[in-house]
């Protein structure tokens, strides 16, 4: 009797961690575009490496938005190493909280491209 109880009880504590899981990471919680100059992009951690980037979008450190970026998304961090330095729009997904695993923030990078208006007036 109690080896049953106990084994529900651990299927349920995993059926509801992982609906948790899947929802944080499929759901979305808002998305957007976000621009500036590209001051920083890392691979970084010691058992488990993960992208990191840091936007510079004014003046001063309340200016600055970090995010990260999956490893699967290969084209997105290729870009990033080419592009820092330079002006840019970061389109980004931002999540109920964070997965460690994936990244350090909240915020992941999806997609990013050149800024031909921030490049003209020298960003």
């Amino acid at each position: 009797m109690m080896k049953k109880f106990l084994l529900y009880f651990v299927l349920i504590i995993g059926l509801i961690f992982g609906g948790l899981y899947a929802f944080n990471y499929y759901v979305p919680y808002s998305n957007g575009w976000r621009a500036g100059k590209l001051i920083k992009f890392s691979h970084k951690g010691i058992i488990i490496k993960t992208w990191e980037g840091q936007l510079s979008t004014g003046v001063g450190q309340d200016h600055l938005w970090n995010f990260s970026v999956e490893s699967k998304d290969k084209l997105v961090i290729e870009k990033m190493v080419d592009y820092q330095g330079k002006g840019v729009k970061i389109r980004y997904i931002e999540r109920f909280w964070k997965i460690f695993w994936l990244g350090d923030t909240k915020y992941f990078a999806k997609e990013i491209v050149l800024d031909k208006e921030a490049e003209d007036i020298g960003y």
